[in-house]
């Protein structure tokens, strides 16, 4: 499903959001990831930097930018 939303939105230059908790499927679709916590934006990497990102460097920003440790095993797992 990912694969075939990728191609539609490319092929048709669409705006989307997508929400997840799964931190690989954030790394590896779209060209912008944006990460809350608690209501408000704390992270927003793009271009190179997002291309580059790991699951562990993405924790550990999200870490420095929050001032406490991701805590959801099913997030960090997926």
């Amino acid at each position: 499903m990912l694969s075939l939303t990728d191609r539609i939105v490319n092929e048709n230059k669409l705006t989307t959001v997508m929400i997840t908790h799964n931190m690989k499927d954030a790394i590896a679709h779209g060209n912008r990831l944006i990460m809350m916590h608690e209501g408000r934006v704390i992270l927003d990497i793009s271009g190179e930097e997002k291309k580059k990102l790991t699951v562990d460097d993405l924790l550990a920003k999200f870490s420095v930018a929050s001032g406490c440790e991701f805590a959801n095993d099913r997030a960090m797992l997926s």
